[in-house]
């Protein structure tokens, strides 16, 4: 896990509008507005885009729309974002 993975997990949290109304978005609406709206982080839009799949195959995004690559977090996000899971139990490819 990096910075961009728990930035893009946290935002994608934040917008869940009820507990398991989770919407989802594509890799460039999430940089958008996480680099140029939010200025949290700074990162390509490429960059984003790859964190995300790799989230998705950790099984912390789900993708909802493989024809135009939409994601949503998963209950195995929530559950890394609440502490139940430890990064070190994950996955993830280093960037």
């Amino acid at each position: 896990m990096n910075q961009a993975d728990d930035a893009i997990l946290e935002y994608l949290q934040e917008l869940e509008t009820e507990p398991g109304h989770r919407i989802s978005l594509p890799p460039t609406t999430v940089w958008y507005n996480l680099v140029e709206q939010l200025g949290v982080l700074d990162r390509s839009q490429n960059t984003i885009a790859r964190r995300m799949n790799i989230l998705s195959e950790a099984g912390l995004l789900e993708k909802t729309d493989e024809k135009r690559g939409y994601y949503r977090l998963t209950d195995r996000g929530i559950a890394y974002l609440e502490g139940e899971l430890e990064a070190a139990d994950l996955e993830l490819e280093d960037d």
